[in-house]
């Protein structure tokens, strides 16, 4: 007798698959959720000691720099700069670290919805 195609078990697999495939969604609209969040936050970064503060969103658009009145010398426009771009790039690393953050937060269970049980 000819067995036919498929696999065995009859329909588990693409039981399985319909599973894994709403897992998939699922994981989908959370991650747009979380961007959507992100998004709307405000990051806000402080050097010098509080001479530069500059603010940007989780969309990376800055929405404010603060200047405080001691930061800004005439004859030493380079050091505003750099405090600056120092602000400016420590808030940026506050966006991308809570990215990573929620990135973490949904693909953890991956792991568990694919069946576990891998070594790393």
């Amino acid at each position: 007798m000819a067995k036919r195609g498929g696999f065995p078990g009859g329909m588990g697999m693409p039981g399985n698959m319909n599973n894994l495939m709403k897992q998939a969604q699922r994981m989908q609209r959370q991650m747009e959720e979380q961007q959507k969040e992100l998004e709307e936050k405000e990051f806000t970064a402080a050097v010098g000691g509080g001479a530069v503060k500059v603010t940007i969103t989780g969309k990376k658009e800055v929405t404010s720099v603060e200047l405080a009145p001691e930061a800004v010398d005439p004859d030493d426009i380079e050091m505003l700069q750099d405090l600056i771009v120092a602000a400016m790039n420590e808030a940026l690393r506050q966006v991308e670290e809570a990215n990573a953050e929620n990135m973490s937060k949904l693909t953890g269970g991956l792991g568990g919805a694919l069946g576990g049980g891998f070594p790393f």
